[in-house]
């Protein structure tokens, strides 16, 4: 199976709005300022040890070294990253109205985003997506559930 997460306001969010991990130790709190969401490290790092593939699919023109580097810091492998360019490069070439993130063009089983319209283009397209909101405070264990329900599908 293969997961893929969004980053702004999904796994990166604000801590004035949702409750976050411990910031990296000094000095990897100055170079990656990211917060990221409460529960993340756990679950990422247990799709580590399990079957499933980690990615990452953004909109953002953050570069692949700076996001490996800053989960490789939480201890956790990202198996392939999706930014803005790679995107733009690979899937939509241009294309006017086409969807931001086309998680199924990367055999992707499910994708993790907070964006409606990305859960909007996954019933549209066809793909699968677990809306993440900041009020989700059980996130993490429905995403589990997900990943469970799919690989019994499969």
């Amino acid at each position: 199976m293969r997961i893929s997460f969004d980053l702004d306001e999904t796994l990166f969010v604000n801590p004035e709005k949702v409750p976050i991990e411990p910031e990296l130790k000094f000095p990897f709190n100055k170079i990656y300022k990211d917060k990221l969401r409460k529960g993340s490290v756990e679950l990422l790092q247990e799709i580590n040890k399990s079957d499933c593939e980690l990615w990452i699919y953004t909109t953002s023109n953050r570069s692949q070294g700076y996001i490996r580097r800053l989960f490789r810091r939480y201890g956790i492998r990202i198996d392939s990253i999706v930014n803005a360019e790679r995107h733009e490069r690979e899937v939509s070439r241009g294309r006017l109205n086409f969807p931001s993130k086309y998680p199924s063009v990367y055999r992707i089983d499910l994708h993790v985003d907070d964006e409606k319209s990305v859960y909007e283009n996954g019933i549209a397209y066809g793909f699968r997506v677990y809306h993440i909101t900041n009020d989700d405070l059980e996130w993490a264990d429905n995403i589990r559930r997900e990943m469970q329900r799919i690989i019994k599908v499969k």
